[in-house]
């Protein structure tokens, strides 16, 4: 998992996958306050964004995730999350098993829990080996949040 700031954010600065800098300059290019929730198109089924205005949940309603096809690149445009994380271990339970339609495998908690707290500005990009809990409200005080998740797909992440 890697995390920065929009604001301070600089390609020439980091050694991000090509696809993830792409990803992340989607990010910058847009204010996401004026544009609808929905899917958009960034290079196909290969990379694209969805922009979800929702209200986080106290965190016994939230299941830990991971994704074997694409990263995720989860940026904050509005309120405030926690985000919790941790990498693959042998402890971890799976709660509903691997869909490969969704691309998405549920876990029962994380295991070792580490939490951050995503604000506006901030993303974190999360690989496929990266296990987390989104959707999270701080103090299980539910808010509302408009978030994007860029879906780069690992296809575009092989030469790199």
């Amino acid at each position: 998992m890697l995390i920065g700031t929009i604001n301070e954010y600089n390609p020439a600065r980091v050694a991000y996958a090509d696809a993830v800098i792409r990803a992340i300059d989607f990010l910058r290019s847009k204010d996401f306050t004026k544009l609808e929730d929905g899917r958009y198109e960034i290079e196909g089924d290969l990379m694209y964004a969805t922009v979800s205005r929702y209200t986080t949940k106290p965190a016994k309603e939230c299941f830990p995730e991971s994704h074997r096809r694409y990263y995720d690149v989860q940026f904050l445009a509005e309120g405030e999350e926690h985000l919790g994380w941790c990498p693959f271990t042998p402890d971890l339970k799976v709660k509903t098993p691997y869909d490969e339609e969704k691309d998405i495998t549920f876990y029962e908690k994380l295991v070792p829990e580490s939490n951050f707290v995503l604000k506006p500005g901030v993303f974190a990009v999360l690989t496929t080996k990266d296990v987390h809990c989104p959707c999270r409200a701080i103090d299980d005080k539910p808010g509302k949040v408009l978030k994007v998740v860029v879906k780069v797909s690992t296809e575009l992440l092989k030469d790199e």
